[in-house]
């Protein structure tokens, strides 16, 4: 069977390739773990922060929006001492934040699900790729929901992230046409 290259550089990496990326979302709270993970992984490779995923459900337990919109100023201090995670002060604030701002989206619209997906018409988008080097870092929709969510007061969802998260959370089909999972997803 053929596959995305990227998937096959580790056995965490196939895994994800082969079980989640891609797969269309629609649980609040498994959007909201994608959300945070992808504003950690600015400026990082997906496989590190893939590698410190367990951590980071532990650290941010297990990615409870309501908890999390809650963390106060010894929250941040124990999350910048976690080695388990990316200890960045900027990310683990936008994350606090971001819980915020989601659960005001959720208040808005009924569930962040029905927010989010508004920006492909509400069904993924499935691309044509034949190469990964044919895969977009951003779209006019990650454009559009980047915009949204930084006038809506997130931060980290600049549209490289809004895009990655969008193939993340299957708002996107990006695996190549000769992958497996293309047709699957």
């Amino acid at each position: 069977m053929k596959s995305c290259a990227w998937g096959t550089t580790n056995p965490l990496m196939l895994e994800y390739h082969d079980t989640e990326w891609g797969v269309p979302v629609h649980d609040d709270q498994k959007l909201f773990e994608f959300l945070v993970l992808d504003g950690f992984q600015a400026g990082v490779s997906w496989s590190i922060v893939l590698n410190k995923r367990k951590n980071f459900r532990k650290a941010f337990h297990n990615f409870g929006v309501k908890r999390i919109a809650k963390y106060d100023a010894q929250d941040v201090e124990r999350l910048l001492a976690d080695a388990g995670i990316i200890r960045n002060r900027l990310k683990v604030l936008a994350a606090i934040n971001n819980a915020q701002r989601f659960l005001e989206v959720q208040k808005e619209f009924g569930s962040f699900d029905k927010y989010i997906w508004q920006f492909v018409g509400g069904k993924p988008i499935k691309n044509k790729h034949k190469t990964l080097k044919d895969i977009p870092a951003t779209s006019p929709e990650s454009d559009a929901m980047s915009q949204d969510l930084r006038a809506r007061g997130f931060q980290f969802v600049g549209s490289t992230i809004c895009y990655a998260f969008m193939q993340a959370a299957g708002l996107v089909n990006d695996h190549v046409v000769e992958c497996f999972r293309y047709k699957q997803v």
